[in-house]
């Protein structure tokens, strides 16, 4: 598994389901697919996507760090 980080490439919003994709070795229309459908169902999944948006480092950020 890779660190989690939003790519700066292969975004549609905000490199959230990308990230989260990414680290688990699956293709980023794969994740959101899985959250479109988990949207469906009742739960704080929009307010968890801006929340990931918001706390999750971009690639670039991270990558300057070290």
């Amino acid at each position: 598994m890779t660190a989690l980080a939003r790519p700066t490439n292969g975004r549609m919003i905000g490199g959230v389901c990308a990230a989260l994709a990414r680290r688990f070795g699956t293709s980023a229309n794969t994740m959101r697919v899985i959250f479109l459908l988990s949207c469906l169902l009742p739960g704080p999944q929009f307010l968890l996507y801006i929340a990931l948006w918001v706390l999750l480092p971009s690639e670039g950020k991270v990558r300057q760090a070290w």
